[in-house]
């Protein structure tokens, strides 16, 4: 048999669908009890993928059971509740179960041409966005990857635009005499908007750093004097203490002399999309440009990051695309709006996510994280571990001892336990660990549970 005689009969048949499912069944059912990071034997047993590039073409039903087999335990159980290492989000069964079916589709969303479905549910989900978060109607969205390429998006525009405004046509002339921009960002400022600082050929060193207070918050009275070359960098949801800085006054500053700001919001910017937390993002919706992540705090599956920005001519110069053979219609054409030609059609999933919870969903799904991480924080002092943060929103900064020594073995012996999976960080000077309250299967009995692996712990390494 021919290899495209047997991948028609692997089509028609059905089978390796079939097997997959079982084995996704299979998966899901033992998610919330499984140890969350993978057992030293599963991670010895990746060894089995080690080997030559076949010569020829493979048993299909043996390549999936092989990955089941030692691929499903070598995973972290993101989907079973106790999951807190990384703001990693959990996934909505609507938005797994559409994802199986986009997947069949295959769709390719550069152009209306290539996929109708895809750029009519792209065109939906701007617009419910630009609802959710309460921004201006002029405000258009690009689907990619995730935050780190939406800020790259985001920072293009506002030099294309700042430049622009001064006479200076960056797609022609470049970088080589045009006028200075600067960049002004507060020190605790995600890792992701320095990388797209210097993929961007500003140079991290030209940062003008602005110093921020206990909780990560940039402080408005220690800004520079403002220009009309200015790129403000703003966060909502500082990556270990989960603030957000005051952007109703320093947008204001901004727009006074024709800056750009730039709000990082990964995690954060669903807080808009709140009634009781919605504080926390007053102003917002007088910034430039937002990115944010589905993947995260709304748990689609990955990825889905979201690039939103006010000013559409300067994010589709920024992100110019041309060529003879491509046809531009009167319908959205998703490629206007991010770096990517191809680009699967991660939209969909969005859309259901949103179809499906609506605004009081997205309300209660945000607001329970928030509830839970007040849940670890209270457990976690009761238990007379120190939290070093206001909780704000779904991030928990715990010190679970005095020397740093010893807070990397309880931390180590946490992750060992397979109870529940952490992280560490550095907080002002000090090593923490780092609890991310991301998942909508996250219980109550999740929360209490976890806390015990932290006394647990502590205990053990107590006793040594």
């Amino acid at each position: 048999m021919t290899l495209r005689d047997s991948m028609h009969r692997e089509q028609q048949s059905k089978s390796l669908l079939e097997q997959a499912k079982g084995y996704a069944y299979e998966y899901a059912d033992g998610a919330a009890q499984r140890n969350v990071f993978p057992s030293k034997q599963a991670l010895a047993d990746l060894e089995q993928f080690v080997e030559d590039l076949p010569a020829s073409f493979g048993d299909a039903t043996a390549i999936l059971k092989q990955l089941h087999e030692y691929g499903s335990p070598a995973t972290t159980a993101q989907t079973g509740g106790r999951y807190f290492g990384f703001v990693n989000g959990g996934i909505l069964p609507v938005t797994l179960a559409t994802k199986w079916l986009s997947d069949c589709w295959d769709q390719n969303t550069a152009l209306y041409a290539m996929s109708p479905v895809a750029s009519k549910l792209e065109e939906i989900c701007e617009r419910w966005l630009k609802q959710l978060f309460g921004l201006p109607d002029s405000t258009v969205a690009g689907f990619v990857s995730g935050t780190s390429s939406a800020i790259l998006c985001g920072l293009a525009a506002a030099r294309y635009r700042l430049l622009h405004n001064q006479g200076w046509d960056f797609n022609q002339q470049g970088h080589n005499g045009a006028p200075a921009l600067r960049i002004i960002a507060g020190r605790h400022i995600h890792g992701a908007v320095t990388k797209a600082v210097a993929l961007l050929g500003f140079g991290l060193d030209n940062i003008e750093w602005v110093e921020g207070d206990d909780q990560g918050r940039i402080l408005p009275e220690q800004l520079p004097q403002l220009d009309d070359s200015c790129i403000v960098l703003l966060q909502a949801g500082n990556v270990n203490s989960g603030s957000f800085d005051p952007f109703d006054a320093i947008c204001d500053r901004a727009n006074e002399v024709g800056a750009w700001v730039h709000i990082d919001g990964a995690f954060g910017l669903w807080a808009g999309a709140t009634k009781r937390l919605k504080h926390l993002t007053q102003g917002m919706e007088k910034a430039h440009s937002w990115s944010v992540d589905g993947h995260k705090t709304l748990n689609t599956p990955y990825d889905s990051g979201i690039l939103l920005c006010r000013d559409r001519d300067a994010l589709i110069m920024a992100l110019q695309a041309s060529g003879a053979y491509l046809n531009f219609s009167e319908n959205r054409d998703g490629m206007l709006y991010t770096p990517e030609m191809s680009r699967r059609a991660r939209a969909v999933e969005l859309w259901a996510a949103l179809k499906y919870l609506g605004a009081d969903g997205v309300d209660e799904l945000v607001y329970g994280m928030h509830e839970r991480a007040l849940q670890f924080a209270k457990e976690l002092g009761a238990a007379d571990f120190e939290v070093l943060n206001d909780v704000v929103f779904n991030q928990v900064v715990v010190s679970p001892a005095d020397k740093d020594t010893e807070t990397d073995k309880i931390l180590a012996a946490i992750q060992d336990s397979g109870e529940c999976w952490v992280g560490g960080s550095m907080w002002q000077g000090k090593k923490v660990i780092r609890v991310s309250v991301c998942s909508w299967v996250t219980s109550a009995e999740d929360v209490s549970r976890s806390v015990q692996a932290f006394i647990a712990a502590r205990d053990t390494i107590s006793e040594r």
